[in-house]
């Protein structure tokens, strides 16, 4: 119980980390959406949230490498039809945000359910422990019962045999 306590531990610490990093991934990603949108894309590319969408996109593996580039160029200032490719950009991005968000629920999903399953076998783990401890206090009671009724044979068979020594 101990040990699946300490996994469940390790693991919740990792999704907290992982859900921590996307929910801030997607925070950047909406406002650079909105940003995009509202036509004040120059603007936002001086912030560290464009920066942190770079990067997004960099590790992105679900995109295509087309798209990358373009988004890439779009966010380096390099592309001097940017107002041209916002439209394709945001829709790279929406298309991110909603990969991002699926994301984040399924790791919500899979830390529900492994919550389910150790609160199973915790509640198993803990029946099993409680009917082994009741087979041991009744085995003990019984040994120690058996014990008594040793030493009281025992008593008998002295009495016993003192008395046979005495009807000789």
């Amino acid at each position: 119980m101990a040990e699946a306590t300490v996994r469940r531990e390790k693991e919740a610490a990792a999704h907290a980390a992982e859900a921590t990093e996307l929910t801030t991934n997607l925070a950047a990603m909406k406002k650079a959406t909105e940003a995009i949108g509202k036509g004040i894309g120059a603007a936002f590319l001086q912030t560290n949230t464009a920066q942190v969408l770079k990067d997004l996109v960099e590790k992105n593996t679900k995109i295509f490498e087309d798209d990358r580039q373009n988004v890439l160029s779009f966010l380096s200032g390099g592309n001097d039809q940017s107002e041209q490719f916002s439209g394709e950009i945001l829709g790279i991005l929406k298309t991110m945000t909603d990969e991002m968000t699926v994301d984040l629920s399924d790791a919500e999903a899979a830390e529900a359910q492994a919550i389910t399953d150790f609160d199973g076998l915790m509640a198993a783990k803990t029946k099993e422990v409680e009917t082994l401890t009741a087979a041991i206090e009744t085995k003990t009671q019984r040994v120690g019962e058996l014990a008594v009724d040793i030493v009281e044979m025992k008593n008998e068979l002295d009495d016993t045999g003192e008395a046979l020594v005495e009807d000789k």
